[in-house]
């Protein structure tokens, strides 16, 4: 998985522009699915019919796109001005490369040298309003032969993956929210389950949650679970507050985040499971961040829905770091949860 991983994190997904991303998923998953189409969106949407033993109707979504940004001017000088697309921390701009446009240009965020500021500069964090994209170019004519506004770009990171023999199977990485997700996705459309199992590959999560929505209203699933990647919280902090979910500890199961409050009994269900199985797990701190889950849940007349994710640290940044271990369990995790859930849930979605 992690030669599928890699494909995933150094591929070029900005929110509206996931076709690379598509296009290596309809490759992973060609073979396993039964049926497979891409909706008017662009949510690859993978259907895996079931042994026929449960009539429930199951959906997995994870979400294709990954922030960045998007040209908006590009100035005499040549210098691309831009505008943040889905959620970017203005700390982390300064100086990352980046890769523009269809033609993959490389560019670097500008930002003046330590020897040229001046007093006070050091100890803000430059708007993103102020900050360009640097191609090399000279002038606005050169650069507009390599790029155009309304261009999307992305961080220019390298999949690195750990040291041979280390015990801490840490790998680094951009864009693991939510390529990890759709990894996990991809490898369970291997097996099959009592119920149909539709998988959504969905589009412009980051912006809004807007692919899911639409893939939920036309599968109309019975449930619904979410994989997504997490931020471990494991920098600095005060003496007195503890990460609420850390790297090695297992996946993290989302009771409430700011886009949904998960069904209780899908929460249970995961736990329940992961004791069973022995399979390492927590639970993400509530209210924090938000999914795909927080669309799908109001779809329709609803559907009861529940995130699970791979921890990650420093996300939404150039260069997150996840341990595959984490990965391993959550793939564990999800395919016993699917295994063992007919039953209770049947009689309850009929």
């Amino acid at each position: 998985m992690s030669a599928l991983l890699r494909k995933l994190s150094e591929a070029f997904g900005v929110s509206g522009r996931e076709e690379e991303v598509r296009a290596i998923l309809v490759e992973e998953i060609r073979g396993k699915a039964d049926t497979a189409r891409i909706d008017a969106l662009g949510n690859l949407v993978a259907l895996k019919r079931g042994t026929g033993a449960s009539k429930l109707r199951v959906m997995l979504a994870a979400h294709m796109d990954e922030i960045g940004f998007m040209i908006t001017q590009v100035e005499d000088g040549g210098m691309l001005r831009f505008a943040r697309v889905g959620g970017i921390d203005e700390r982390v701009l300064p100086a990352r490369a980046v890769t523009v446009g269809a033609k993959r240009v490389p560019g670097v965020i500008a930002f003046k040298p330590v020897h040229l500021t001046e007093k006070g500069e050091t100890d803000r964090v430059a708007p993103s309003k102020d900050l360009a994209i640097d191609v090399g170019a000279s002038s606005k004519a050169e650069a507009e032969r390599l790029v155009s506004r309304g261009d999307h770009a992305c961080f220019l990171s390298e999949y690195v993956e750990p040291l041979p023999g280390s015990a801490w199977r840490t790998v680094q990485g951009k864009a693991f929210d939510d390529r990890a997700g759709c990894a996990l996705a991809a490898a369970l459309l291997a097996d099959r389950f009592p119920f149909d199992l539709v998988v959504a590959f969905t589009v412009q999560e980051e912006v809004g949650l807007r692919g899911a929505r639409v893939a939920a209203y036309a599968e109309h699933p019975d449930f619904a679970f979410v994989l997504e990647c997490t931020g471990a919280n494991e920098v600095p902090v005060k003496k007195d507050l503890s990460p609420s979910t850390r790297l090695g500890a297992g996946p993290a199961i989302t009771v409430m985040d700011g886009s949904f409050i998960a069904d209780r009994r899908l929460v249970e269900h995961l736990a329940a499971t992961a004791v069973k199985a022995g399979i390492p797990h927590q639970f993400k701190q509530p209210n924090i961040g938000g999914t795909d889950a927080g669309a799908i849940q109001h779809a329709r007349d609803g559907i009861p829905s529940v995130t699970l994710a791979v921890p990650c640290r420093y996300i939404h940044s150039p260069a997150g770091i996840l341990n595959l271990d984490d990965f391993d369990h959550a793939l564990a995790l999800m395919r016993e949860a699917l295994q063992r859930f007919p039953g209770a849930f049947e009689r309850s979605a009929t």
